[in-house]
């Protein structure tokens, strides 16, 4: 491909079927044929064993373990997804590889792979304290972290807070590992190795810094409004009235399509700085809407909310989520051509969300190149295109007013 003014490269690759490890093979063949000889210093990939019944496991280790055999990357690291995207497609439920590739001339990359331990009674009142080793701190050239995690056995929430405190700024992106079929079935891998359970991630540094976009995928409803009175996620005041017929009134003037997208896709996006002056999409991270009280009059959001927040009601739907993707990727298409992208994608959006699982990875090509909307070929990007690959994740890492935060339903990238 034509790399961009950086001499970076991308090369991506997708293969499915039951052969995982032929499935390997070929997806990290088309992800390196890209590169035109040069050898990657990042290979990030997926593996999806299958909706039911699965692949098992050996099966899956061993397809992780061909591509970074093949790859022979400075720093390798994959994880088990419900889908996987690459090639300009999604492929949710079917067994499936991507691998994506780059030569980042100018970076230096440092592998990780943080351990999460429970010591039992170490924590107040006795109770149970978690802790993690394996963390290393960045140095000063430091620009950004690639984190991949086990929902059921990393307390991701935790160590984003532990770093939002001691490096302030310091951009996390990725997602967690989503192979259906609960705990211990998610894999992931690393520098040659597979772990069960932990996380897995990448340390990047040098010149030039990625470029992250996190897209919530909502569009406000009603104005701004300060909480007034609540406890922990139950909000009963906005701006002195109670919350849910505030609620009603603004639900109530919306067109009555709207009114049942609002229904059916209510959330609300809390305010993350206070002191920012108009407060536009990215300044709210966004938390569904559990539950309303009419009888009490009370909001219940899925995060706690504190007294003088300024909170504001959004509305999911496809229309609003494919709205807001694109005009983020505004400002990331006007700084300088893009080599490719890493996409951390919900697995509620693809044929869930959009009844499309291409949906997303169409619209970030698009979104970087806006030749691709008139490319009769969008399915099989051009040789100077961005190439873009990554997974439908359970749950999407990425800063939000300079904070790193664990999403839901949204599409996180980095774009390189």
């Amino acid at each position: 491909m034509t790399p961009p003014a950086t001499g970076r490269r991308v090369g991506d690759g997708l293969a499915v079927g039951p052969d995982l490890t032929g499935a390997a093979e070929v997806a990290t063949a088309q992800a390196l044929g890209a590169l035109d000889g040069t050898p990657p210093d990042l290979v990030v990939f997926f593996v999806c064993p299958g909706a039911g019944p699965q692949l098992p496991a050996e099966q899956v280790e061993a397809a992780g373990l061909r591509v970074m055999e093949l790859a022979g990357a400075v720093a390798a690291i994959g994880a088990t997804a419900h889908g996987v995207i690459a090639d300009a497609r999604g492929v949710e439920g079917e067994p499936a590889v991507s691998v994506w590739a780059a030569s980042l001339p100018g970076s230096r990359l440092r592998a990780v792979a943080p351990v999460a331990e429970r010591r039992p009674g170490a924590g107040p009142d006795g109770a149970d304290a978690m802790t993690v080793r394996g963390l290393h701190s960045p140095a000063t050239d430091d620009c950004a972290a690639i984190l991949l995690a086990d929902p059921y056995e990393f307390p991701i929430s935790g160590v984003l807070d532990r770093i939002n405190d001691t490096l302030p700024g310091f951009p996390v992106i990725g997602g967690m590992a989503s192979a259906p079929g609960g705990p211990a079935v998610n894999r992931l891998f690393v520098d040659g190795r597979v772990h069960r359970g932990g996380a897995v991630g990448v340390l990047i540094g040098g010149d030039p810094a990625p470029r992250i976009v996190v897209s919530q995928g909502c569009r406000p409803i009603g104005p701004p409004m300060v909480v007034t009175r609540a406890e922990h996620n139950r909000i009963a005041e906005l701006a002195g009235r109670p919350a849910a017929r505030r609620l009603r009134e603004i639900v109530g003037a919306l067109q009555p399509g709207e009114q049942q997208q609002a229904l059916r896709g209510l959330h609300i996006g809390v305010a993350v700085d206070e002191h920012a002056g108009e407060l536009g999409r990215g300044d709210f991270l966004v938390r569904p809407v559990l539950a309303v009280n009419a009888e009490e009059g009370s909001v219940v959001a899925g995060d706690v909310v504190d007294v003088g927040t300024t909170v504001r009601f959004q509305v999911r739907d496809a229309i609003g989520a494919a709205q807001n993707l694109y005009e983020l990727l505004g400002p990331v298409r006007r700084s300088g051509p893009a080599a490719g992208a890493l996409l951390f994608s919900c697995n509620g959006r693809g044929a869930g969300m959009f009844g499309d699982p291409d949906h997303d990875v169409r619209a970030v090509l698009t979104g970087l190149d806006p030749r691709a909307a008139a490319d009769p070929a969008l399915g099989r990007p051009g040789p100077d295109r961005p190439r873009i690959a990554g997974f439908f994740a359970a749950g999407e890492i990425g800063p939000i007013g300079g904070r790193n935060h664990l999403h839901g339903f949204t599409a996180s990238l980095m774009v390189v």
